[in-house]
């Protein structure tokens, strides 16, 4: 069973991905900022990470940037999610490092999908 780590600072949303990866068959991981993010990547070893954006303190950006920086979790796919949907923010996320940038509101089965095929890619590679 994959596991996601999902960082949001906003409970509803947190548990709005917490459920419905949960419904898919994902065991999750969460975390409320990005320090607690960076914590869980190194204790918890997710397979997949959706961040959002603009938390407090580390944003996550950020959080994206230290994870690329570290071996060898510098291949960790990454999903970004954001409120800021202007193409230079998903330029910017992509920039950093991320996989995928989905904007909210977002469907969830669709984050699902991209989650999906992120780790259906990651596996053909490491073959």
């Amino acid at each position: 069973m994959p596991r996601v780590l999902v960082v949001d600072d906003d409970p509803q949303v947190l548990k709005l991905l917490r459920l419905n990866f949960e419904l898919e068959g994902y065991d999750v991981v969460s975390a409320t900022d990005g320090p607690g993010a960076l914590d869980a990547v190194e204790r918890d070893d997710p397979d997949v990470l959706v961040c959002d954006v603009m938390m407090p303190g580390i944003d996550g950006l950020e959080v994206v940037r230290r994870v690329r920086s570290q071996r060898p979790r510098s291949t960790l796919p990454i999903v970004l999610l954001s409120a800021k949907a202007l193409r230079g923010d998903a330029e910017a996320g992509l920039a950093a490092g991320a996989d995928e940038y989905v904007t909210k509101p977002f469907d969830p089965s669709e984050l699902v999908e991209v989650v999906a095929g992120l780790l259906a890619k990651r596996s053909k590679t490491r073959k």
